[in-house]
């Protein structure tokens, strides 16, 4: 059996990339399970591989965190390059607050919390231009807003994923642009092995392995920027543990993207990182994406389906999980309810078995979701949009919400609506955000 306490040291051992793009990345426990991970990224012929190791470095420490779960032990020992100090604080917090509802789920006592040393070499953040931007999309629908943001712009801009399913298939192709493609090759046996004996499992912060996986592809195929698509709601947590917030979506919130820029900065690539819709909620994504019907036959935000088999990603929404319940209920206000049921294939505000479910995205009856839904108070509001509205008002559920839950929330639509001017977007493209989602 699999014994997690006992395990003292998580190892970063090797990692390297190729010529033709395969990147590895070795690490081990202590000194008895090793894990190797690939991936396959785009590079061009004649690329400098030497210019982009401090992001490889990056990747391979921030990858890491789906292999320390396994036993979250207290130590971590490096073989190879050593983090410099804005490094190490980044993957303090990924490590640990990354790592907050992975605590919850397994009980432990504690959230992790190992330190990284702190001496590796600093490099100057070079003057930055922004002319190529690459878009990652994940086939929902903000990646779909950001893409048409930087659309509108007219920056060159290119799309990209890790792994390629059908619905960011599906958003390329209503798109028309570009789309590159990264594949991630997990020793998924070995982990299925350990998991069976004994070892940790749960949540880890994939979006900031998604990021550094497309920060590596930016710096070797020239573009400037990376933009992503994580907005305003994801900042806000779950539940309190161990005297932390946690945060389903921590790897998305503002406080991981700003570590991640100071870490980026600190290798000296020539390229930035931020996101396009973080001075926006959930819900005024949700009202321009609205806006947008070309796209409704093309994403899936589902992600309990994918889960339980990735084939079904390609049709459908499970209709019975927090994020498929969350979506319906922010495009409701402003998508007729044929339009809805279309996309969703139930009537999901008609069925009364789902009323705990969307009561529970306000907090009502426990807390929060662990999935990535928005705030508490941009489901308050919607409810709120929803109990004026004739085509909605006399749906089972919304009748039931406006009954039970409105009374105990004061949701305000204005302020939930109004953009922030907390971001790092630059100025190319901040009045193409306002332009979309400031309406």
């Amino acid at each position: 059996m699999f014994d997690p306490s006992k395990y003292r040291t998580f190892r970063f051992t090797e990692r390297s990339l190729s010529a033709d793009g395969v990147v590895r990345l070795g690490y081990a426990l202590d000194d008895e399970h090793e894990f190797v991970e690939e991936l396959e990224v785009p590079v061009p012929e004649g690329a400098d591989l030497a210019r982009v190791e401090p992001i490889l470095d990056l990747l391979h420490w921030v990858a890491g965190v789906s292999y320390y779960k396994t036993a979250a032990p207290p130590e971590v020992a490096f073989e190879g390059a050593v983090p410099g100090p804005a490094a190490a604080d980044f993957l303090e917090a990924l490590y640990s607050e990354g790592l907050g509802e992975f605590a919850v789920v397994n009980h432990l006592p504690a959230l992790p919390r190992p330190k990284f040393p702190r001496e590796g070499l600093v490099r100057e953040a070079p003057a930055r231009s922004l002319s190529r931007v690459l878009v990652p999309i994940g086939g929902g629908k903000d990646s779909i807003v950001a893409l048409e943001i930087v659309r509108r712009s007219g920056l060159d801009f290119t799309l990209f994923s890790v792994r390629d399913n059908p619905a960011m298939q599906r958003t390329a192709a209503v798109a028309g642009v570009e789309h590159v493609v990264a594949q991630r090759r997990l020793p998924l046996e070995l982990l299925g092995e350990l998991n069976r004996s004994g070892a940790l499992n749960g949540h880890v912060p994939i979006t900031a392995i998604v990021s550094c996986v497309a920060l590596l592809t930016a710096a070797l195929n020239g573009y400037d920027a990376v933009t992503l698509a994580n907005e305003r709601s994801a900042s806000s947590g779950n539940v309190v543990y161990d005297g932390i917030e946690v945060n389903h979506q921590f790897s998305k919130s503002a406080r991981a993207e700003a570590l991640l820029r100071g870490a980026v900065a600190e290798t000296g690539a020539p390229v930035d990182i931020f996101s396009l819709l973080r001075p926006a909620s959930e819900l005024g994504i949700a009202r321009t994406f609205a806006g947008m019907p070309a796209y409704h036959g093309a994403f899936t935000s589902c992600n309990a389906i994918f889960r339980l088999d990735p084939a079904l990603r390609a049709s459908s929404w499970c209709g019975n999980c927090p994020k498929c319940r969350f979506v319906f209920l922010i495009l409701a206000p402003y998508m007729e309810p044929s339009a809805l049921e279309a996309i969703f294939h139930k009537p999901m505000l008609d069925l009364e078995d789902q009323y705990e479910g969307f009561a529970l995205l306000t907090a009502t009856g426990g807390h929060k979701p662990f999935e990535c839904v928005g705030e508490e108070e941009e489901s308050a509001a919607a409810i709120l949009l929803l109990a004026d509205d004739e085509r909605w008002k006399d749906h089972t559920v919304v009748a039931r919400l406006v009954r039970e839950v409105l009374p105990t929330r004061h949701p305000d639509v204005a302020a939930v609506l109004r953009l922030s001017d907390a971001h790092n977007v630059p100025d190319e493209l901040i009045e193409h955000v306002h332009a979309l989602l400031g309406a």
